[in-house]
């Protein structure tokens, strides 16, 4: 069949006047300055806050400050061929940033580039990276645990999905290998992970790439990066983008989780810009929005009702102080946004106590909600005694004339600050935090010496997987204890703790 070159024109008219595509017009103007990553442009009365701005040679810009007779643009890539009275473009369109599940395993930049070097992204859809946060009426209560597989965390400071939970330390002990652990421990459990790097060098982020690839994560992580090398509007930009991407998960009833590494630099990166956009500075030189930068980022985590599909978006933020100081600016600011804080100390660090959280100074707002039953039946009063224990070692230093059952409780905390003890990059089964829980908070280990509870404990992971097998994957499977399961775990560590060597201390004390 044929078709006559009337025939054509008929069917080419008949889709023209059926095309109901909006008509945008492009705003043209002109760079009347240029310093800093930062444009001044004239003849863009109609731009909008947020903006995306064509430049010339393919960069891109973002329009911030919106002045009556000027525009103030940040530019997001190299801007040293640009020059002042280069045309600049609006496009209609909030800045925005590729979504999908094809950004999985994979490393972008913040405007969702690939630079892993495995090729373009096939995802054809894009979302703005400033949205609403959801409603309250949106929400339901967070309830259900993130598993991070580290001891310390998931029996004391357990974070639960759609949770934000903060981590706070000095540099260099241990925030970052907490956040990594976690992802590491997401894998077969259904929630996609995404690690914003912000503000680091290139080697550190590709060597995060590399452990999460070496230990099997990257298949569910989407890895943001914005270099120290990359103009601050790109480190500014990277959480929020990182933000939209797993708001995607959470639409669709997934759940997602967050790192933020960390937002101290963000908040760096943010003054710099606004003191290049000549924004009036105010306390330490952030500028008055400072708090609005991460309060708007950090709301957007929820657990969705289920109304809403029940997806969630957990956030995990990361600050670095100075000198273990929590009452400066940038810090009491997320603070008071976040459900609650894991504090690293320093001084536990050094001494050996990995991962370095301080009981004390570390809470979670929805505590026992974001635990499984297991876990909370023998974790219960495992965080007074190891506050009360900080308080008499405190105390012990001063006096060594200390009754029986003080002694006792000494002993009993450096064995439970002992069994907390983890190595990095090991995250552990749920069964496997609360049988060993259990043990410690129930005075199996109080025979056992203290230097000798790593290898206690290395050793009963292997012991029960292979002589107790069903009672670990009960517990995985019903995240609860009960009776019968209690008595074989009770039978089991009787068992354990008889053929365990405990040395000569041990053997003179039961002499």
């Amino acid at each position: 069949m044929s078709l006559s070159a009337d025939d054509i024109g008929k069917i080419i008219k008949s889709k023209i006047a059926d095309f109901d595509a909006p008509v945008v017009t492009a705003q043209s103007g002109v760079i009347t300055a240029l310093a800093d990553g930062i444009a001044q442009i004239y003849g863009l009365e109609g731009a909008m806050a947020g903006e995306l701005l064509e430049f010339p040679k393919g960069v891109s810009g973002m329009a911030l400050n919106l002045e009556e007779d000027l525009v103030r643009a940040i530019i997001m890539g190299p801007y040293s061929e640009l020059s002042e009275g280069d045309e600049v473009r609006t496009t209609g369109r909030i800045v925005e940033v590729p979504v999908g599940r094809e950004l999985v395993g994979r490393v972008v930049n913040a405007m969702g580039e690939p630079i892993d070097g495995k090729g373009e992204l096939a995802t054809s859809e894009r979302w703005p990276v400033e949205r609403p946060a959801p409603g309250v009426v949106d929400r339901q209560p967070v309830n259900t645990p993130v598993a991070t597989g580290i001891k310390a965390i998931d029996a004391l400071v357990p974070i639960g999905r759609g949770q934000r939970e903060l981590l706070i330390g000095d540099r260099q002990i241990g925030k970052t290998a907490i956040a990594i652990d976690t992802i590491i421990n997401q894998k077969g459990k259904n929630l996609t992970c995404i690690y914003v790097a912000i503000g680091q060098t290139a080697t550190s982020v590709a060597r995060v790439a590399a452990l999460l690839e070496e230990y099997g994560a990257l298949e569910h992580t989407i890895i943001v990066s914005a270099t120290a090398a990359e103009p601050a509007a790109l480190q500014y930009l990277a959480p929020y983008a990182a933000c939209t991407m797993g708001e995607w998960f959470m639409e669709r009833g997934e759940d997602a989780l967050v790192v933020y590494d960390d937002l101290s630099k963000h908040a760096w990166a943010y003054r710099e810009i606004s003191l290049a956009l000549r924004r009036p500075p105010g306390r330490e030189a952030y500028p008055g929005d400072v708090f609005y930068l991460h309060s708007r980022l950090l709301e957007r985590a929820a657990r969705l009702s289920q109304e809403k599909g029940g997806g969630s978006l957990t956030a995990l933020p990361i600050i670095e102080t100075q000198a273990n100081d929590v009452s400066a600016y940038i810090p009491t600011n997320v603070i008071s946004i976040t459900d609650g804080q894991i504090y690293l100390e320093g001084d536990l660090f050094y001494a050996g106590t990995r991962p370095a959280i301080s009981v004390g100074l570390s809470v979670s707002r929805v505590g026992g909600d974001a635990m499984t039953k297991a876990l909370r039946s023998v974790a219960g009063g495992m965080r007074l005694d190891l506050a009360q224990f900080r308080a008499l070692a405190a105390f012990a230093q001063f006096s060594s004339d200390l009754d029986k059952s003080t002694r006792d409780q000494l002993e009993r905390g450096r064995r439970l600050t002992e069994l907390l003890k983890q190595d990095q990059y090991q995250p552990v089964s749920l069964a496997h935090e609360v049988m060993t829980i259990f043990a410690g908070t129930n005075g199996y280990l109080d025979k056992v010496p203290v230097e000798k509870i790593s290898e206690w404990d290395e050793q009963f992971r292997r012991w029960i997987e292979q002589t107790h097998s069903s009672l670990g994957q009960a517990i995985e499977e019903r995240k609860a204890l009960d009776e019968a399961m209690e008595k074989e775990l009770r039978s089991a560590l009787d068992e354990f703790i008889q053929g365990f060597d405990l040395g000569d201390q041990a053997g003179a004390e039961g002499s």
